[in-house]
């Protein structure tokens, strides 16, 4: 039996559109996973809370900052408000309480930006976010949309998000905590620059029940009266080989999430984004 022309180009047509069909499931499927990192959050008595950034910024990343704060104060569970810095950019020590943010030339060590968090039990107590000039002062990274994407996902992940993917190659999910090549790509969801409604979704979630205690610092006077922490303090976390055993990889075998036991029930996590 002979297939003429038509038939075969009605049969090509199906198969695209199943194609088509199959890549978007999959990408909402990707959208509507969770991406809580296994429960951690801030303790706290009362909802919505506030969350200190300590700003030890240069100009260049300042303005970046507060547009990924007044993003996540979006939610309606937290606010997070830019407070005066107590930590110096290179060592970026952390302050109990709070997150400090900082920018630095760290090295040509392969990551873009880090987000430390330390944790007691399931509860987080202190964060910093660190973002390497040593490729963004390069042409590819220096650009408003890598700067938005990394600082909105590394301070994503010390509110307690995880990525909602991890393959640069992938569609854009509209979120800074998607991995892309190209964060001011629009493929239908938005560009990756900001959080998107599933992030705040999430966060609801994650904070949805009230805590007995408070591991989050309570005045937001910016007057510096957090404590800088004591543990983990004296090990350089510029260095990955001091971030402890990774305990996942990204789509393309590349770790990026760390854990160092620091004893008493005390973690440190590192998630890590790095330079392609």
């Amino acid at each position: 039996m002979k297939t003429n022309s038509s038939t075969w180009l009605g049969i090509w047509k199906y198969v695209v559109l199943g194609a088509i069909l199959l890549s978007l499931l999959a990408i909402a499927s990707t959208a509507s996973a969770t991406n809580s990192w296994n429960g951690y959050h801030w303790a706290r008595t009362t909802s919505p809370f506030t969350l200190q950034l300590g700003k030890n910024l240069s100009s260049a990343w300042a303005p970046y900052l507060d547009t990924t704060s007044t993003d996540w104060s979006i939610s309606t569970v937290l606010n997070t408000t830019v407070v005066a810095g107590r930590t110096k950019p290179k060592p970026c020590k952390a302050t109990t309480g709070r997150v400090e943010v900082c920018n630095s030339s760290y090295g040509n060590n392969g990551w873009l930006g880090v987000a430390q968090i330390w944790a007691s039990g399931k509860h987080i107590t202190q964060g910093t976010v660190k973002v390497n000039d040593f490729y963004f002062n390069l042409s590819t990274y220096n650009t408003p949309a890598w700067r938005n994407m990394v600082m909105c996902q590394e301070v994503g992940h010390t509110l307690g998000l995880a990525h909602q993917d991890e393959a640069f190659d992938n569609p854009n999910l509209g979120t800074c905590m998607d991995y892309t090549n190209d964060p001011a790509r629009n493929d239908g969801f938005g560009d990756n620059q900001h959080p998107n409604q599933h992030d705040y979704d999430e966060l609801g979630i994650i904070y949805a029940h009230l805590d007995s205690t408070n591991t989050v610092f309570q005045s937001i006077d910016g007057g510096g009266k957090g404590k800088p922490a004591n543990v983990g303090q004296n090990i350089d976390l510029n260095d990955p080989s001091a971030w402890g055993q990774a305990i996942r990889q990204d789509a393309q075998g590349k770790n990026s999430l760390f854990e160092r036991d620091l004893g008493n029930g005390e973690k440190l996590f590192t998630f890590v984004i790095w330079a392609e």
